[in-house]
């Protein structure tokens, strides 16, 4: 079956780029919100089409996986995200499976049996980087790969650890093909206008050494010291953080009376830090707040309903670094001591997907002002004046203060916040530029058709279940034929076992784990047939 695809102009210039390229590897660097999803499945769909074999995309979270499955299955492209080592060999229904960089790293010779030959698509590749072992668990399970397609939201460094399947020159990777936030604004209905109202502060604290200390934003300070700055103006128990809370909830009130559902995140440092907020919101403020962390089980399950639903507030920890789809989101406040220009990038990603039929997309991202921040928000917003203004290009707003803020390494415990003001009027919203253009809701002339060939053919039939991945119909069927097997042991007197393995044969099945649909299909019937004749 054929499929027609609509493309954004740099999706279909990336997309004719990769089709033209005989490499085994191709970097594609693509600001969040673009469209990096939909650009890779396309490349997918071409390549599966022309040399049949199996689909391996690997995502940073557990999430990620499950929302890569979902968006295949719009290409008619079928993927296990709950695959593991111990499943084996892939059912035969599936195209491929949606696995991660830890999973990868854990038992990586597995992983390659899977691998080899495969066409394998990496969801924000940097993350190999993360650990010495997982690049080299990434080059040992992919290294037969037929192909490989690496994306990536934010350009990268290699520094000390070079990313397999990239190339390099020194020690910056060079994308096969690049799209800027700046490019994406100048196209227009791609993503929103960022833009960062900073609030300045006066601190005061006591160091792990016993010392004592205070600073606006603006005194110059060591790293160790602007890290204990920056931490005491997010503190709880100081007036800077809920100064700065009321004003991003104020602009989410403006912004709802337009766009009813219109939602806002804060990223919290930690767990303790993210409870601390939500009960601020919500006795300060009045406002209701979902908690997302990453220790909790159910927080893709928590992300999903906040996306889908109106709920006002999201605050997490490093949940929606990167990857997670909240087009929703219109404001954000930068609440957390992490201050590499991947993380802000990453966090300022959350906010730009634009949203078709919503007018006046812009969003904000209210930071501390502090001066490592101040300049990765300039960075952006130097982009963001190119696209909107067309002018001259602007001068970054540099700090004299060059050190980035250090990790905390102190003993926090000997640390103490005594208290945090805001000040400056830069605690209320900047208006943005006067001469910004709202292309509101116009139709989208813009969109590239592109006919694509069929996916390799697949054992068994469509999906029983509508709107649902192949992985989930299973699931169910699964679950099914679980209920009747356990009716059939209470009738039968039988153990599981014996009833399982009955069931087994009589549907022609090894394994239910590498069952295709249609074989549980059959399952659950000889499992229907069987009770009726014992009832």
């Amino acid at each position: 079956m054929a499929r027609t695809v609509r493309l954004r102009p740099w999706q279909k210039s990336a997309f004719d780029r990769f089709a033209a390229s005989s490499a085994k590897d191709f970097l594609a660097v693509a600001t969040p919100g673009a469209g990096k999803t939909t650009f890779a499945l396309t490349a997918a769909r071409h390549e599966l089409a022309q040399h049949p074999t199996r689909l391996v995309v690997v995502a940073p979270t557990a999430h990620l996986k499950v929302q890569w499955a979902r968006a295949a299955a719009a290409f008619s492209l079928h993927l296990d995200p709950a695959w593991s080592a111990a499943d084996g060999r892939l059912a035969v229904d599936m195209h491929g499976i949606v696995t991660s960089y830890q999973q990868v790293a854990a038992s990586p010779e597995l992983v390659a049996r899977i691998g080899a030959d495969a066409f394998v698509v990496f969801d924000e590749l940097h993350h190999a980087a993360d650990d010495r072992a997982w690049g080299a668990a990434i080059q040992a399970a992919f290294a037969d790969a037929s192909r490989r397609l690496a994306l990536s939201g934010t350009p990268f460094r290699s520094d000390t650890r070079a990313i397999p399947f990239v190339r390099y020159d020194g020690d910056e990777a060079v994308p096969d093909y690049e799209y800027s936030y700046g490019d994406a604004l100048t196209d227009r209905r791609v993503v929103r206008p960022v833009y960062f109202p900073r609030t300045n502060g006066h601190m005061e604290w006591a160091a792990p050494d016993g010392s004592l200390h205070e600073a606006s934003f603006d005194d110059p300070l060591s790293a160790a010291r602007a890290s204990e700055r920056l931490r005491t103006a997010l503190s709880l128990e100081g007036e800077w953080l809920p100064t700065v809370l009321q004003s991003a909830v104020e602009r989410l009130g403006a912004i709802r009376r337009e766009q009813p559902d219109a939602g806002g995140l804060v990223i919290a440092t930690d767990q303790e830090h993210a409870r601390g907020i939500a009960a601020m919101l919500r006795d300060r403020f009045h406002t209701r707040a979902r908690v997302v962390t990453s220790d909790d089980p159910d927080a893709s399950a928590g992300i999903e309903a906040f996306a889908a639903g109106r709920e006002p507030w999201l605050v997490a920890v490093r949940m929606v670094s990167e990857g997670v789809d909240i087009p929703r989101l219109r404001v954000g406040v930068y609440a957390t001591t992490t201050a590499t220009e991947l993380f802000f990038r990453q966090a300022v990603g959350r906010l730009v997907r634009w949203t078709q039929g919503v007018p006046r997309q812009r969003a904000w991202l209210f930071i501390p002002d502090d001066p490592r921040l101040r300049v990765l928000a300039a960075r952006i917003a130097e982009q963001r004046r190119h696209s909107l203004k067309r002018a001259a290009e602007d001068a970054i707003e540099r700090s004299p203060f060059a050190a980035p803020l250090a990790r905390d390494a102190e003993q926090m415990s000997l640390f103490a916040v005594i208290s945090a003001v805001a000040t400056g009027s830069a605690a209320v919203p900047v208006e943005p530029d006067d001469d910004f253009v709202d292309f509101g809701d116009e139709e989208d002339d813009l969109g590239i058709e592109l006919t694509l060939g069929p996916p390799p053919p697949l054992a068994g039939g469509a999906n029983v279940l509508e709107g649902v991945t192949r992985r989930e119909e299973k699931r169910w069927l699964r679950d099914a034929n679980a209920a009747l097997a356990r009716d059939l042991a209470k009738r039968t007197k039988l153990t599981h076992a014996k009833v399982n393995a009955e069931l087994n044969k009589l549907a022609g099945v090894e394994k239910v784990s590498q069952a295709t649909a249609p074989q549980l299909q059959r399952r659950l019937r000889a499992a229907e047939s069987w009770l009726a004749k014992v009832a």
